[in-house]
């Protein structure tokens, strides 16, 4: 790693990069950048580290989840509000039904690059770049709009700095309180089937705080009682934004990305010999690897290999995107590769992004039913080999879309046009998201300990 630089991805070949017309204005933008405050601290990405290594153990459990392409457009505090009390509903239902601490992430204040399947798209004859996300160019179907614009990052990370100092105060500023745990209902979700199971977890968890009350803890003198502890991560798409973002930790000398707490490489760049695997290897926050049906054996070697030479805990989480049909199929493979070389990662779901499919009415949507489905094979898989699923990916709203078919929402085919309001994949509402938490919760219960991973060469 001596030769490492936080810019040493360029002489890597690269995938998914935009093709700016003016590359004056790229190198301004990003000389910009680099002289912006970090959006997160490299203190803050150790305490994320140290506590996705106790998921690693079987002591925690990971929610991750978010936007799937955050936009410009939605940038407000209500939008945010609302995704972070739904976040919270989640987290409480699955720390109250698990047993088990909460590593929260949300896909937030820096989720602005999506991948694309073609460098251009084609509607009513007209052929135009794809839209690659608010930071790169914008989802108008017109030549200036599509053109890819260097100043969108400034932009991009301006809407991340507000979004994190939001959350920041959400979490830290009382709006986490758990003697709040009623007023984080949306009011629309009053009306949802699951209302009434999460009205009980919320009476019960009001039992437990008066009981200790009455021992001399409160809010007041318990800070886990009014606070929360919560991180950001994006998929590290745009190289050239997190270079600029790339800092040396004045305490540990070590270079971490300071765009956010976590980040990770895609199912389409994670190439070990590519540009994205090269600068993930220097920065030393916790990574994602998404982890798809393509994904070989000997390729998750190299990559653990490369960007985790000395299997410290909690640095890599394999996110697991292969489509309900196919867990089965491709997850024990990978499992039993990571075991046998004695390596150790934490195991997320992501019940998503193997999940899509176009709705008969021409919107892209997901299943809720599969998403479900998907979630149980990972947690059975698990269970069959003795390990640890220690975690879900989701892309989810707070707000009340109809964007993924299914749950107690009831979201058809027919009425995916009422609200679908996503830039880029569909999300799951609100209803749905705590649907899943109250799943989620009863899977992590009744996980066993994990075994102890053979030893590499046994």
């Amino acid at each position: 790693m001596t030769t490492w630089t936080p810019g040493s991805w360029r002489d890597k070949p690269i995938l998914q990069v935009p093709a700016y017309p003016d590359p004056v204005a790229l190198a301004e933008a990003e000389r910009q950048l680099a002289t912006f405050p970090p959006l997160v601290f490299a203190g803050e990405a150790r305490d994320l580290k140290a506590r996705l290594a106790a998921v690693a153990r079987g002591e925690a459990f990971l929610l991750q989840g978010g936007d799937c392409a955050e936009s410009f457009a939605e940038h407000g505090a209500d939008h945010i509000r609302d995704f972070f009390r739904v976040f919270l509903q989640m987290a409480v239902v699955l720390t109250h039904g698990a047993s088990k601490p909460v590593v929260k992430v949300g896909r937030v204040a820096g989720q602005f690059a999506k991948p694309r399947s073609a460098d251009t798209e084609v509607i009513d004859g007209v052929e135009l770049p794809s839209y690659r996300g608010d930071i790169i160019n914008a989802i108008e179907f017109t030549e200036n709009a599509r053109q890819p614009d260097p100043d969108r990052m400034l932009q991009a990370y301006r809407q991340s700095a507000a979004t994190l100092n939001l959350l920041r105060a959400f979490a830290s500023g009382g709006y986490a309180e758990l003697t709040r745990i009623h007023e984080w209902t949306v009011g629309f979700m009053k009306g949802s089937n699951w209302y009434p199971r999460y009205e009980e977890v919320a009476r019960k968890i009001d039992d437990a705080i008066t009981f200790m009350a009455a021992l001399g803890l409160n809010p007041d003198n318990t800070p886990a009682l009014r606070q929360t502890s919560f991180f950001t991560s994006h998929e590290a798409l745009l190289l050239g934004y997190e270079e600029a973002l790339t800092r040396r930790d004045s305490i540990t000398n070590n270079w971490y990305a300071t765009s956010g707490h976590m980040l990770w490489i895609g199912d389409r760049t994670r190439q070990p010999d590519g540009a994205h695997v090269e600068y993930f290897a220097g920065i030393h926050n916790p990574i994602g690897i998404k982890c798809g049906p393509s994904l070989s054996s000997e390729d998750l070697l190299r990559l653990l290999d490369r960007l985790n030479p000395t299997d410290e805990a909690g640095r890599i989480t394999l996110i697991c995107r292969f489509g309900a049909e196919k867990v089965h199929e491709h997850l024990p493979r990978l499992i039993d590769t990571v075991q046998r070389a004695g390596r150790t990662v934490v195991w997320c779901c992501d019940p998503m992004h193997g999940n899509t499919i176009k709705a008969s009415t021409g919107y892209k949507t997901r299943p809720f039913d599969r998403v479900l489905s998907e979630v149980r094979s990972f947690f059975e898989v698990h269970r069959e080999m003795g390990t640890y699923a220690g975690g879900v990916h989701i892309e989810m709203t707070g707000d009340d879309v109809t964007e993924c078919v299914g749950g107690v929402s009831a979201v058809t085919e027919a009425s995916l046009s009422d609200r679908y309001h996503t830039y880029c994949d569909p999300r799951l509402n609100a209803s749905q998201a705590l649907e899943l938490a109250f799943l989620v919760a009863e899977e992590v219960h009744a996980q066993k300990p994990p075994r102890q991973h053979a030893l590499a060469g046994e």
